[in-house]
Order: C-alpha cells, then structure tokens, then sequence
C-alpha cells in the first residue's frame, strides 16, 4: 500500500434528512380549514338576506305603487303593500299615449334606436382609444389619460352648455346625432377599458404580430375577447344612461322624442295622474332591470375566467 493511500482520509457526508411529518399539526389544521359550523352558515345567510330585501325595498315599493288604485295611493299613513291590484294604471297610461298625436311606437322606436346605436358606437370607440393607450407608446399618452381622469370629475350639467354649442356648430340641434355622437365619448367608458387592458400581457399580443395578425386582426379577435367582462359591464351602464335620457336639450321636435320624455310628460299632469305616473316609473326601471339580469351571468362567468397576469 503506497504512503498516499495509507494517509488518505474518508470523509463521509450525513444526507439531509426528510423534514418528519407532524401528522397531530396536519390533522389539526385540516380541522381549521373545515367550513364554518351550520350555525355560522345561517348567520351569514340571514344577514346577507336582511341586506338583499333591504336593497330590493325600492323595487318591491315600485312594483306594489302602480299597481294601486287611486285610493290606496292617496291613503295616509301610506301602505307599502297594495291591498286591492288592479291595471288600470297601466291601462290610463296607453290610452294617454294613444291619444297622443304621436304614435306610441315612434316613441319607442326613437328611444331603442338612440339607445342601441349609443351603446354600441361608445362600446367600439371607447375600446379602440383605450387599446391605443393601453398597448402603445408614444408621446403625451401619460398627458392624454390624466385629462380623460380629470374628465370624470365634472357632473354632466358642466358640460351641456359647451355640447350645446358644439352641436348648434355642426348643424345637429334637432336630430338623433345631438345625443348619440356625445355618448361616444364618453370617459368613464374609455377608462374603464383602458384599465382593463392594461393586465393583458404584452408577450401575448407580440406572439400575435409573429404570427402575421394586424392590429385591427390583434384588436378584434385577441383584446376584445379577453376583455369581454368590462366592454358587457360598460354596455349596461351606457344602456341605462342612454335609455332614461330625454334629450330636452337638443331634441324640439315631437317626432323624435324619446319614451322617457313622453311618460314624463303623462306624469306631471296632475293628482290626478299618480296613478299612470307610477306605471311610468315601473315601466322605464323594468328595461334596464332586465337587461342587466340577463347579462351578470355572463360578466360573472368572464371575470372569474378571464384574470391573465405575465
């Protein structure tokens, strides 16, 4: 055996251990991460039902309103619930509008086809800026979005005199343009979607471009898709911003009224018109109720699937 073998040392090296398991603390916070007990579920599902028929108490006096007689609606104490139902109400109101010397179906038909091509053109534009600001550089985009914040610290009564004027200019006074281009532009809407965009990963869209998609290509069938919780969410708002609009401001003409106006003009008659004044209020709160029902499913649905981060 040579001399380095002889005073060679063998150093041996422990292997870590595996950490041991603690099965009393495994089975102990498996009991913590139990649901709550049966009484605790209850609890919460009372209080949650307490602030759910509060919320719905406006609703439920709206409903139980026009459905009341004109006795019932001039009692006092006020009841909140109709003892005797009746429609004639309902019945008061489309005989009113019948003997109008405007059709009630003009009425209806100016107010879904202002309604419908506001919400859809503001929907489009709104989407269209906020991709260019979201997704491109270049200058004054920082300058641009600080004055689209700013925007929304104004109420809409600061900005009907400066729209009056805007539309006196182009020759719009009197027509459906005076109410439907100004929704396009809309801030909150672009807001909106602008932040909305923003979680949208770059890497994404890049593989796009790589796979020879234009921008308009990137835009449709790429953004939009992904983006389709806050352009349903800004369709709603817009649908009801647009649908209770009157357009006093700009609109003279009988012809091009919009339903919100008639029925309000039905309900300042009088006393003697609560009783239609009531179906009024039903009727145009019914709309947008329903519209918003029929889409919360889908914005829920989107907005749990949808959340994409790099």
């Amino acid at each position: 055996m040579s001399d380095i073998e002889r005073n060679r040392t063998v150093v041996t090296v422990p292997l870590p251990r595996a950490p041991r398991t603690n099965w009393k603390s495994f089975l102990r916070l498996r009991r913590r991460k139990v649901s709550r007990s049966i009484w605790g579920d209850l609890m919460i599902f009372a209080m949650l039902g307490l602030v759910a028929a509060f919320m719905a108490m406006p609703l439920v006096f709206a409903i139980n309103q026009a459905f009341k007689p004109l006795d019932e609606i001039f009692i006092f104490p006020p009841r909140f619930f109709v003892r005797n139902p009746t429609i004639e109400n309902f019945i008061d109101l489309f005989t009113l509008l019948a003997n109008s010397w405007v059709p009630f179906s003009r009425y209806v038909f100016n107010t879904l086809f202002i309604t419908a091509t506001g919400t859809i053109g503001h929907v489009i534009f709104a989407s269209a800026a906020a991709f260019v600001l979201a997704k491109h550089q270049f200058r004054g985009r920082n300058a641009i979005f600080t004055m689209i914040v700013l925007s929304l610290m104004f109420a809409p009564q600061v900005r009907d005199i400066p729209n009056y004027i805007t539309m006196s200019w182009l020759g719009w006074i009197d027509n459906y343009a005076a109410i439907i281009v100004p929704s396009f532009a809309a801030s909150l809407g672009l807001y909106l979607m602008k932040q909305f965009m923003e979680m949208i990963p770059d890497a994404l869209l890049e593989a796009a471009k790589i796979d020879g998609a234009s921008e308009y290509r990137i835009f449709w069938q790429v953004i939009m898709p992904l983006v389709k919780p806050a352009w349903l969410t800004l369709t709603i708002l817009q649908f009801q911003a647009l649908w209770g609009t009157e357009g006093g401001n700009f609109i003279y003409s009988e012809q091009l009224k919009t339903l919100s106006y008639a029925t309000h003009q039905i309900a300042l008659g009088g006393i003697a018109r609560l009783g239609p004044a009531a179906a009024v209020s039903l009727l145009m709160m019914s709309v947008p109720i329903v519209f918003f029902i029929f889409s919360q499913n889908k914005i829920i649905q989107t907005m749990a699937s949808s959340g994409m981060k790099e």
